[in-house]
C-alpha cells in the first residue's frame, strides 16, 4: 500500500481554507484559547436580552472559529493515523474544544432559568432570527437540563467518560493488521479495509468466503476487549439518559431530533412485516448466480459483468454531473468544482482513515475522504458523499452560522437521492439486458444495505440498551447471540451463515453513536421519493428540493423533510418504498 507522500497531490484534498498548514493551526488555537477567556464576562449576567444576545454572539464567534480548527486537525489525522504531529495537533485541538464546552456549559443553564415569558420574547425577537430555534428548544429541553455546577461538572468529564469510539478507531484503523487470504487458484491475497470491499464483490466465490471469514476472524480475536468497550459506551448512554431524566436511550436519542416515536416504529415495524421482498432478493439474487444454496457471502458477488471495467476518477465525476442533471446547471457546476477545487481526497494510502465520509465548516468548502477503487461502486460512493457536500453547501449558503448544521436525522438523505439518481440515469441509458439487471441488482443491493441491515443494527442496539437498562447486565455472549438471532431472522432459512457473523456487530463503527444507525433507513426511504419526482421532472420537484437542503435546521427535522413532500408519520411512505423494491424485483424476474 502506498504511503501518504506517494499519492500524487491531485488526489488529495486541499485544507488550505482550514489552515494553511499545521503552525498556522496551532497559532491560530493559541488565539482562540486566549480569546475565549472573554466568556467568563458573561456567567451570571444572562438576566437581560441586550446582555443574552451579546453572549450568544461571541459564543457562536468561538464555535465558529474552533470548528474550522478542530476540523483540520481531525482531518489531518484522518488522512494519516499515524501521522504523529497531526495526533498531537488533534489532541490540542480537542483540549480547547472541551475547555471552552466547559467555559460556556454555564450558557444553556443560565437561560433555560429564565421564565418562560422571557424566552418567548426571546424567541420571537425578529433582530435575531437565528436564535429562534435555539430558544425554542431551551424551552423543549428546560426539564432535562441540570443546574450549573452539574452541567460543568459533566462537561469536565467528557475528557474522561467517553472515548470509546476513539478506542474503537484506533484499534481497527491503526493496530489491526489481517492475515492474507486464498482465492479459487490457491492465490495469497493482502487484506486490508480497502480491499476487502472489491473481494467480497468478486466473482470468485472462494475469495468471497475466505475475506469474510479473515475479516471477522480478527474481531472474533479482540472479541473480549471490543465487547468490553461496546458495552461501557452503552453504559455511558444509560448513565447520561437517566440523570437527564428520560426513561430510555432511545426515547433521549429520538428527543434530541424531535423525532416522533412513530418513524421509529414505522420503520421497525415495515421491516418486519415486509422481510419477504428481501428473501425475494436473495432467491432472484442466486439463480442469477447460479448457485445451488445462497450465503452470506454471496451478497456482494457480481451479477454482470457489464461494468466489470475501470472507471477512472475523472470518468466518474463526469457520471455523477451527468446523473445530477435533473437538479439544475448550478448542482452540476458544484460537482465540477469539487473536482477542479480539491474538495476530495481520493485514494487509499498507509494510515488512512478507511471507507469514505464528508466534513464540512460554516462558510468553508465541504471536503470528502474516499478510497477510490476503479469500479462502478466507487462512483456510487462518490455521488453520495457529494451528497452530503451539496447540503453542507447549500445549508451555509442560504443558513447563518446558527442554523446551518443540519439534523443528523436528515444528513443520509441527500446522499441517498443523488445514489439513486445515478442508478436511474443508469438504467435508463442501459442498452443490454445485462445493464439493466445490473442496475436492478444495485438498487437492492443498496437497499439492502442502507435499509435491511441498518434496521437489522438499529433492532440490536435497541435489544441491548433495553435488557442493559432493565438488568443492568450485559456480556460478549449476550451481544453475540442477539447478533446471531437477528441475522437468523432478517436472512431467513434460506440464506446460509457464517459463524464467525455473530462477530460482525463490533466492526461497526456507527454503533458508537446510540441509534443513529436507523436513519440510514428513513433517508432511503425519503430519498426514494424525492429521486422519483426529480427524476420523473415532477413540477416543483426540484425547487421544494432545494428548498429542503437549503432550510438547515431552521425548523424541526420532520418539517424539513416535508418541504420535499416527505412525511415518515405515516407508515405508508415506507410501504411505498417496498413497492417500488418489489416493482424492481419483477423486472428483473422478466429479465
Amino acid at each position: 500500500m502506498k504511503k501518504r507522500e506517494e499519492i500524487s497531490e491531485k488526489y488529495k484534498w486541499d485544507l488550505t481554507d482550514y489552515c494553511k498548514d499545521n503552525q498556522d493551526c496551532i497559532s491560530r488555537l493559541n488565539i482562540v484559547k486566549k480569546e475565549m477567556q472573554k466568556i467568563k464576562d458573561y456567567e451570571t449576567k444572562l438576566f437581560n436580552e441586550e446582555t443574552v444576545f451579546e453572549c450568544l454572539l461571541f459564543n457562536s464567534d468561538i464555535w465558529l472559529k474552533l470548528d474550522a480548527l478542530l476540523s483540520y486537525a481531525t482531518l489531518k489525522v484522518s488522512e494519516d493515523g499515524e501521522n504523529s504531529e497531526a495526533k498531537e495537533l488533534q489532541e490540542k485541538g480537542m483540549s480547547v474544544y472541551l475547555e471552552f464546552s466547559t467555559l460556556s456549559s454555564f450558557i444553556k443553564v443560565e437561560i433555560s432559568e429564565l421564565p418562560t415569558e422571557v424566552l418567548n420574547k426571546l424567541m420571537l425577537n425578529s433582530s435575531y432570527p437565528q436564535f429562534r430555534e435555539y430558544f425554542r428548544d431551551i424551552s423543549r429541553f428546560k426539564p432535562h437540563i441540570l443546574s450549573k455546577k452539574e452541567e460543568a461538572l459533566l462537561s469536565k468529564m467528557q475528557s474522561f467518560s467517553g472515548g470509546f469510539s476513539e478506542v474503537f478507531d484506533m484499534l481497527n484503523d491503526v493496530d489491526f493488521t489481517f492475515e492474507s487470504v486464498q482465492d479459487a487458484q490457491g492465490n495469497k491475497k493482502e487484506l486490508t479495509h480497502g480491499n476487502y470491499g472489491l473481494y467480497i464483490q468478486s466473482s470468485d466465490r472462494v475469495l468471497r468466503k475466505n475475506a469474510m471469514i479473515g475479516l471477522h476472524k480478527k474481531y472474533q480475536e479482540f472479541n473480549n476487549t471490543l465487547a468490553t468497550n461496546y458495552i461501557n459506551d452503552i453504559k455511558s448512554n444509560a448513565f447520561s439518559s437517566k440523570i437527564r431524566n428520560f426513561d430510555s436511550c432511545l426515547e433521549n436519542a429520538l428527543f434530541g431530533e424531535e423525532i416522533s416515536g412513530k418513524v421509529y416504529d414505522n420503520l421497525i415495524d415495515s421491516a418486519n412485516k415486509n422481510l419477504s421482498v428481501f428473501h425475494k432478493y436473495f432467491e432472484i439474487k442466486r439463480q442469477e448466480l447460479k448457485l445451488d444454496k445462497f450465503a452470506i457471502y454471496d451478497l456482494s458477488a457480481p451479477t454482470t459483468d457489464r461494468f466489470n471495467v475501470n472507471i477512472s476518477y475523472e470518468e466518474a465525476i463526469e457520471l455523477v454531473k451527468k446523473a445530477t442533471a435533473p437538479l439544475g446547471v448550478e448542482y452540476m457546476n458544484l460537482v465540477q468544482k469539487a473536482y477542479d477545487e480539491r474538495w476530495i481526497d481520493v485514494y487509499e494510502n498507509k494510515g488512512k482513515t478507511s471507507g469514505a465520509f464528508e466534513n464540512a465548516s460554516y462558510r468553508i468548502h465541504p471536503v470528502v475522504l474516499l478510497n477510490y477503487k476503479e469500479n462502478i461502486n466507487s462512483v456510487f460512493t462518490i455521488a453520495h458523499e457529494l451528497g452530503h457536500a451539496m447540503h453542507s453547501y447549500y445549508s451555509d449558503k442560504k443558513q447563518p452560522y446558527e442554523t446551518s448544521h443540519y439534523s443528523i436525522f436528515l444528513a443520509e438523505i441527500a446522499s441517498n437521492v443523488n445514489e439513486i439518481l445515478l442508478l436511474l440515469y443508469l438504467m435508463k441509458t442501459a442498452k443490454t439486458k445485462e445493464e439493466k439487471i445490473f442496475c436492478y441488482s444495485h438498487f437492492m443491493y443498496n437497499f439492502y444495505g442502507s435499509f435491511f441491515r441498518q434496521t437489522m443494527f438499529s433492532e440490536f442496539e435497541s435489544k441491548l440498551h433495553s435488557i442493559y437498562e432493565s438488568t443492568q447486565i450485559l456480556s460478549k455472549d449476550i451481544l453475540n447471540n442477539i447478533y446471531w438471532d437477528l441475522n437468523k431472522k432478517y436472512f431467513g432459512e434460506n440464506v446460509e451463515l457464517l459463524s464467525e457473523i455473530r462477530y460482525e456487530w463490533s466492526r461497526i463503527p456507527h454503533f458508537y453513536r446510540a441509534f443513529y444507525v436507523y436513519k440510514y433507513a428513513t433517508g432511503i426511504t425519503s430519498a426514494v421519493h424525492i429521486a422519483k419526482r426529480l427524476f420523473n421532472n415532477e413540477e416543483g420537484a426540484k425547487e421544494s428540493y432545494l428548498q429542503f437542503l437549503s432550510a438547515g435546521s431552521s425548523r424541526p427535522p420532520l418539517e424539513v423533510l416535508k418541504l420535499a413532500g416527505v412525511n415518515l408519520e405515516d407508515p405508508l411512505s415506507f410501504q411505498e418504498v417496498f413497492e417500488f423494491a418489489e416493482s424492481i424485483l419483477n423486472d428483473w424476474k422478466k429479465i
